[in-house]
């Protein structure tokens, strides 16, 4: 089985992202979908070379970033402890998270995730 991940992205005449939409051939909702950011990380087999995309348009507000990059930490934690069972790393990393989220206001200084 094969998935098709397609991602378009509209520029301005500064090359600086409008939009950025995105599809997959397995996703339940047929049809391109507008985001206002991505993170993209390919690990590269033979050279073991990381290569990386990170676009948002021009519309994202400064708290919106501060959410994805928290939302985004948070997943990239939990990959980490499900790829390596490596928890303390994990946690050590989530503790980051969590300052990160209190330092900008994403959650209160007191939640718990």
């Amino acid at each position: 089985m094969k998935s098709k991940i397609e991602i378009n992205v509209t520029l301005d005449d500064n090359k600086v992202p409008e939009t950025i939409e995105w599809q997959s051939s397995d996703q339940a909702e047929q049809g391109f979908k507008e985001v206002k950011a991505m993170f993209v990380a390919l690990f590269d087999k033979e050279t073991l070379d990381t290569y990386k995309i990170d676009l948002w348009t021009k519309e994202l507000q400064v708290m919106e970033m501060d959410r994805f990059v928290f939302q985004g930490l948070r997943s990239l934690a939990d990959t980490y402890m499900k790829a390596t069972n490596n928890a303390e790393m994990a946690n050590d990393m989530r503790r980051f998270v969590q300052y990160f989220g209190e330092k900008t206001g994403i959650i209160p200084p007191s939640e718990q995730q």
